[in-house]
């Protein structure tokens, strides 16, 4: 049998430039000291507080955005086909809070039997994708409030390292106008693009660059020179927000459709979610189509399915797996979070707030994921395998969430 420890220094090397993950490579260096020793860690703490955004209704007096980092992974035991999906954030070193993976709400509360440590090294785990989230550094006092550090500011924003040894890094969101804006570390301020046809929805980082999209389809490559972003696909029109996500190494935009409601039927208990809704103009989404970029021709091609690729359309972030990687979950498949769909929280094993729909490419239908009970498994309560291992070591495991 080969001595897998004895593997060339080159090749190890080789092997971990294609891991794509801090959390791989931490587990990667962890299988024994001669490829610890091969491979040197890359401790890359996210940046300090910086400037917030120009114009965006917020007082001078204030002290500025610090970022942090949140990643989603699927989880579970090497001996069953269960699986769990969650959001982990560390917002200073050691400390780790879960999140609902499709939106920036805690799980809480977690039931008793839950493991206080958990160590990662006896599970199966996937990382799925990663979000960054500014905040504001002075609204300390919403902290209680919201279950976990203010979050203000509501747009998504996608982070570039510019090189492995460096430290400086690129920021791109979208400005409170609708343009573009990019913060970079080198030059310590802001920079608003202002090519703006129509305002954009999303914006992601594809293999290395920037990418973001309008409300009209319109996809461009946005370079790091903060000038005119370049096409890179032409507008498709048609639903009301458009989201990019990664599949399979493909670019997808995904077109949500909503139609405006101006009741709501409400069967829950909650008084103070049924005031909040109360004369509300209210969105629900009623369809999904889905089209991958055809870069050589700068266009988008509806794809009329997505076979065995499931999508997940976050607040903050959207990935994409493989049905057969997650328990109980049919593909060409759509998971989304909708304001149409309201759980009371009274019952035990539901989120309260925002639900989760599922829109299935398949029957052009959508649900409430409480439709799909071994679907709603991957989400919410925490699975009993969790409670019933024996947990010892974790340190090590969730230092590397924040590299």
């Amino acid at each position: 049998m080969a001595d897998w420890s004895l593997l060339p220094k080159e090749l190890l090397e080789d092997i971990a430039k294609r891991l794509g993950s801090s959390f791989y490579l931490l587990r990667f260096r962890s299988v024994c000291s001669s490829w610890r020793s091969s491979i040197p860690s890359r401790p890359r703490r996210l940046p300090g507080r910086f400037p917030f955004l120009t114009n965006y209704g917020i007082s001078d007096s204030a002290l500025g955005f610090h970022l942090s980092k949140r990643t989603v992974f699927l989880i579970g035991p090497p001996e069953s086909p269960d699986r769990w999906l969650v959001k982990i954030e560390e917002d200073v070193p050691g400390r780790m809070h879960l999140l609902n993976p499709l939106s920036r709400l805690p799980l809480s509360p977690l039931p008793e039997a839950f493991p206080k440590v958990l160590d990662l090294s006896r599970f199966w785990i996937f990382d799925l994708g990663e979000e960054y989230v500014l905040h504001c550094v002075n609204f300390r006092p919403l902290v209680n409030a919201l279950g976990g550090a203010a979050n203000l500011y509501m747009e998504k924003v996608v982070f570039m390292c510019l090189g492995d040894e460096s430290s400086d890094f690129v920021l791109l969101t979208i400005h409170v106008s609708g343009r573009l804006a990019m913060f970079k570390s080198v030059e310590k301020k802001w920079t608003i693009i202002h090519d703006m046809p129509s305002p954009y929805d999303d914006v992601i980082l594809f293999k290395g660059q920037f990418y973001a999209v309008d409300g009209t389809g319109r996809t461009v490559v946005v370079g790091l020179d903060s000038k005119n972003p370049s096409l890179a696909a032409n507008p498709v029109y048609g639903g009301d927000k458009k989201f990019l996500v990664e599949s399979r190494g493909e670019l997808l935009v995904v077109d949500m459709y909503l139609s405006t409601d101006q009741e709501v039927d409400w069967d829950g208990d909650d008084e103070v979610s049924q005031v909040q809704l109360d004369g509300c103009i209210y969105e629900r989404t009623v369809k999904f189509k889905v089209y991958k970029m055809d870069e050589g021709g700068q266009k988008l091609v509806q794809m009329k399915s997505l076979g065995d690729r499931v999508l997940f359309l976050g607040d903050d972030c959207t990935f994409s797996a493989s049905a057969s990687e997650l328990s109980g979950c049919k593909g060409n498949c759509i998971y989304f979070t909708d304001n149409f769909f309201y759980t009371s929280g009274e019952e035990e094993g539901t989120f309260k707030g925002r639900d989760i729909g599922v829109f299935d490419l398949d029957n052009g239908t959508i649900a409430p994921l409480s439709d799909y009970p071994e679907s709603s498994k991957l989400f919410w309560p925490p699975p009993l395998w969790l409670s019933s291992t024996t947990f010892q070591q974790v340190q090590t495991e969730f230092e590397g969430l924040a590299l």
